[in-house]
């Protein structure tokens, strides 16, 4: 057991604290507007203060990253294990229900995630938390591409040669990151005669599925029904 000393504890509750005004700040007034000075001005702490934790504001946007890929991953971890699954593709839908929510229940989370990718910001922060991010994100990964092992296993799945688990889970990764960054950021979506992006998307990842023969197919199982049982169970109190 690790014993936090009342020093410590101090420093992660004003850790806490910048971080948490950090972000209402960033979703209000964006990664431009976002300061140092604003903060402190805002916080009973000097800007010296701010700086013994965070050495400029691309680190502070990194850690409400690192934030979010802690709280995806707890999520992915709980919507592995889903009790109702009975078969490996359950187990997969149960991760895109997890996805989906995650997105639904912390948007601001999800935005922070799409900023900090940014060249120019990624390369102003440290390296402790750029591994930090980078291991939660392996983390999520790993979840997924053992689901996918399982499936082959089982014999649920079977795949080319030239194609392996981790193939299947970058395809799945593109498809909800890339649709996720339009949900988020596009106002003429409906006007563009996509009326359902969410519907839209679980149609997509259900057909690459398939394309890849990951049994029972689409057609016949209702996964929809799988992933709104897995938000109802596994997330409901989110």
């Amino acid at each position: 057991m690790v014993t936090v000393t009342r020093k410590q504890r101090e420093r992660l509750e004003r850790e806490a604290k910048i971080l948490d005004l950090a972000r209402g700040m960033l979703h209000e007034v964006g990664y431009l507007g976002l300061s140092m000075d604003r903060i402190a001005s805002q916080m009973e702490y000097s800007k010296g203060t701010i700086y013994q934790h965070f050495q400029n504001k691309e680190e502070i946007i990194l850690a409400l990253a690192n934030e979010a890929l802690e709280k995806r991953l707890e999520m992915f971890e709980s919507a592995s294990t889903w009790s109702g699954a009975t078969c490996s593709r359950d187990r997969i839908a149960a991760i895109g229900a997890a996805a989906e929510k995650f997105v639904e229940q912390y948007p601001h989370h999800f935005a922070v995630e799409q900023i900090v990718r940014s060249a120019s910001i990624w390369e102003k922060t440290s390296e402790e938390r750029r591994q930090f991010m980078q291991v939660c994100e392996g983390r999520c990964m790993q979840i997924v591409g053992g689901i996918a092992r399982d499936g082959l296993a089982h014999g649920d799945l079977e795949l080319p040669a030239e194609r392996s688990a981790e193939d299947v889970v970058f395809g799945l990764w593109s498809l909800n990151f890339g649709a996720y960054t339009i949900v988020t950021s596009s106002e003429s979506l409906e006007e563009n005669g996509i009326r359902d992006p969410i519907a839209a998307l679980r149609h997509n990842q259900n057909l690459m599925l398939d394309g890849y023969n990951w049994r029972p197919l689409y057609g016949d199982r209702d996964y929809d029904a799988v992933m709104d049982r897995v938000k109802r169970e596994v997330f409901g109190n989110e």
